[in-house]
């Protein structure tokens, strides 16, 4: 059984943060405090009943996305899932054509018509979001093949959940990838729930990491709160992958800081251990790591980029049914 703890404060860190260069710290911090921010405005504009369909939020998981997206570069793909706005927004979205889509308008990312679980874009290598839970693993595992096949130089990057572990395309993809050594990294967001079902009463060890080595690849645990760990690990399997060497397995340990979207009030969440979470927010532990004045401004860009999203959205017309006709 599991306690839900977050990790333990002296459990030793295998990085110095001399390891990570300035640059890539701020990128991470930007991306973490932009999804931070462009979700918590998604909460407001929903309430006003600007959003339709749920909302699935990723406050709390931040620093997965930024940390996976700044290791494998602008070339790397990532695949996404129901709880994707972090991986849309770290893989170098536009907030404005975000901020579109799920509002439904014609301007989005997908012309308005996929909304918050269903975003994609080839310009920045995003294969997109998924609402069926797990169905993005058999995507990147057949884009990995594309890439082998074409030798091109390139990693794939699939997040899912810890439910997502538990269905039947997990097993397949990682033992397809093992066997011809793709260049795939599944990054496993443990946030310790499927909706509301505790991942102790799903598995019967709860330490997943360990699937990845029962498939013949590296089972890799880390802090998933911990935005540097999580760029340093996933650089090294990106290297590992880009050196023929096959697929890794990270399974990333966080916790949201909300029910499952945003009409769930999670109620079935220890409120003490949620506490403890909510102490290692990644925002607050990555921003202790950048310059206080750097930080203002990487704030202060991404408050205005955010306003000018909102107002280019909600300007923007609601798709066109005879468009949508004359596409069929």
């Amino acid at each position: 059984m599991t306690t839900h703890a977050p990790p333990k404060k002296d459990r030793g860190k295998k990085y110095s943060i001399s390891d990570v260069d300035k640059k890539t710290l701020t990128f991470m911090y930007r991306n973490i405090y932009a999804t931070r921010q462009f979700e918590l405005k998604c909460v407001e504009l929903y309430r006003q009943g600007l959003i339709p369909g749920y909302l699935h939020l990723y406050l709390g998981e931040e620093a997965i996305a930024a940390g996976a997206c700044a290791a494998i570069g602008p070339e790397g793909y990532i695949v996404s899932s129901h709880r994707g706005h972090g991986h849309c927004i770290s893989k170098g979205a536009d907030l404005k054509l975000m901020m579109a889509e799920i509002l439904g308008r014609e301007t989005g990312y997908c012309k308005g018509r996929g909304g918050s679980m269903h975003i994609s874009s080839k310009d920045n290598n995003n294969l997109g979001a998924n609402g069926i839970v797990g169905g993005g693993i058999p995507i990147a595992t057949g884009a990995a093949m594309g890439i082998k096949i074409k030798k091109s130089k390139q990693v794939v990057v699939v997040f899912f959940s810890d439910g997502a572990s538990n269905n039947g395309v997990f097993g397949e993809s990682l033992n397809l990838a093992a066997i011809y050594n793709l260049p795939v990294i599944f990054m496993l967001e443990n946030n310790h729930y499927a909706v509301t079902t505790p991942i102790e009463y799903a598995a019967a060890r709860c330490e997943l990491a360990e699937k990845g080595q029962a498939y013949g690849m590296p089972g890799i645990c880390i802090d998933g709160n911990d935005a540097i760990e999580v760029y340093l690990e996933t650089k090294l399997a990106a290297k590992r992958a880009l050196n023929g060497e096959g697929p890794t397995l990270i399974e990333a340990k966080t916790y949201r800081h909300g029910g499952h979207h945003v009409n769930d009030p999670g109620l079935y969440m220890d409120p003490d251990i949620l506490a403890e979470w909510k102490a290692r927010d990644p925002l607050i532990l990555l921003r202790a790591q950048i310059d206080e004045d750097q930080a203002r401004r990487i704030e202060g860009q991404v408050d205005a980029e955010l306003e000018e999203a909102v107002e280019f959205a909600k300007n923007s017309p609601k798709p066109s049914v005879e468009a949508f006709l004359a596409e069929i």
